[in-house]
């Protein structure tokens, strides 16, 4: 069933994050960091840019043979994985807030709806913060913990600052978060709850990015969880991946639709696929990976459909804010993946995003933020313009709760009438008519 494998892959640049070394097993069965450029092998530590030609590090392995029995037997929470992780064998006993194991719903109404056969949303929304950001934030806790910050913090569109400040609370860690000062409320005060270090930056993310760098480029011991440990904080969008194929049986599906911000979620779920499949965990066969963008924040999809290689920034205007990320830094990566599944990357208008948002509530009971709003969209537009195949087994991945961007929908949804407590008025207003 399984097979000893060596997995050399890589994520994106630098500062110090504690000046003593990680201990023994600190980062599990992880061996270093390689480039995804020229494939230079660096030690583990608080990089993220490659010392030669400053391409992106990601986290390489060496895994054990391991089974599926081993992996069911684990917690129901990511650390089921964890020996495919960038995290210590005991990372259970450190304070955190164990996200994972969401549901994979089969969505029969929703297909019938779309017009697909077979069809699953992977809903992330039920995460302890509400977003999938919770799996990424874990894994870069630990990394902060052994890499002995003092400070635990990240640039955000949101979901990722919620995440963040309720881990950083959670291990007792000192945090601080960066946003946009125009980002949704819902998400500002989520973040406010649990840390009241919460930083409203005037600009886009590009700007708060940014600041993120120059700030961990000067400060010592600041883990940015996706800046100077992004290597490691990449790593837990797999067990996206690895979740999907164990609960549907230990297969991968046909095609996958993904939203697509700065396209580390996509490169990961493909990563994780890879991985299952180099380890005996599931049968090798082809899969299509198809990327979601918002119209007003499509720099991976132009890029796509022009048939070029660079990625031009773009200056965000969306609703969808969790997507709206200009520079894109694994976007040249989305479009190898897309092209190389036979693929595509696709982008819907703001009316579109509220449209998927009310459809996926009123087929299957799910309240979806803009980000799943997308993914819902486009998945729609893939099997009208004929990219997606209908017929295949498809799952579409809901990132957040709808709870968190209540104002795209507010205008589109509200009571049907406005009526005397009385039956005759009841009867009057047609309701059920």
């Amino acid at each position: 069933m399984s097979a000893a494998v060596t997995d050399t892959q890589a994520t994106d640049n630098v500062s110090s994050a504690g000046e003593s070394g990680p201990r023994e097993g600190a980062f599990g069965n992880a061996v270093g960091l390689a480039c995804r450029e020229c494939g230079n092998r660096i030690a583990l530590g608080p990089f993220y840019a490659c010392p030669d030609c400053f391409g992106p590090l990601e986290v390489a392995y060496e895994f054990p043979a391991i089974t599926r029995e081993e992996i069911e037997a684990g917690p129901r929470n990511i650390w089921r994985y964890k020996a495919l992780l960038p995290v210590p064998s005991d990372i259970e006993a450190s304070p955190n807030t164990e996200p994972g194991f969401t549901r994979l719903l089969k969505a029969d109404n929703l297909g019938r709806e779309l017009g697909i056969d077979n069809l699953w949303v992977k809903d992330d929304s039920t995460n302890p913060t509400n977003s999938f950001k919770d799996r990424v934030v874990a894994c870069a806790l630990s990394a902060a913990r052994e890499l002995d910050a003092k400070v635990f913090a990240c640039p955000s569109t949101g979901n990722l600052a919620n995440a963040v400040a309720a881990a950083g609370a959670r291990a007792g860690i000192p945090t601080v978060v960066f946003i946009p000062s125009n980002l949704e409320q819902p998400k500002q005060v989520n973040s406010a709850v649990f840390t009241e270090k919460l930083v409203a930056v005037d600009g886009n993310y590009d700007d708060v990015n940014k600041l993120a760098q120059e700030i961990a480029a000067e400060e010592e011991g600041w883990a940015f969880v996706n800046v100077n440990v992004r290597p490691y904080y990449a790593e837990g969008s797999k067990t996206l991946g690895y979740e999907i194929a164990e609960q549907l049986g230990w297969r991968l599906p046909d095609q996958v639709v993904i939203p697509v911000a700065s396209g580390s979620q996509l490169t990961k779920v493909d990563k994780a696929f890879q991985e299952l499949i180099k380890l005996g965990l599931v049968e090798d066969k082809p899969y299509k990976i198809f990327g979601a963008q918002a119209t007003g924040c499509n720099p991976v999809s132009t890029a796509f459909k022009g048939g070029v290689d660079a990625i031009r920034p773009v200056k965000p205007d969306t609703i969808a804010k969790s997507l709206a990320i200009g520079n894109p830094a694994d976007g040249i990566y989305v479009l190898d993946i897309t092209r190389r599944t036979g693929g595509a990357v696709e982008e819907v208008t703001d009316d579109e995003i509220r449209a998927g948002i009310v459809l996926l509530a009123r087929t299957e009971g799910i309240f979806t933020e803009t980000a799943g709003g997308t993914t819902l969209a486009v998945t729609k537009k893939l099997v009208e313009n004929g990219l997606l195949d209908p017929s295949l087994e498809t799952v579409a991945i809901n990132t957040g709760h709808g709870l968190k961007t209540l104002d795209a929908v507010s205008g589109q949804v509200g009571a049907a009438a406005t009526i005397a407590p009385s039956y005759d008025a009841f009867v009057e207003a047609g309701i059920l008519a």
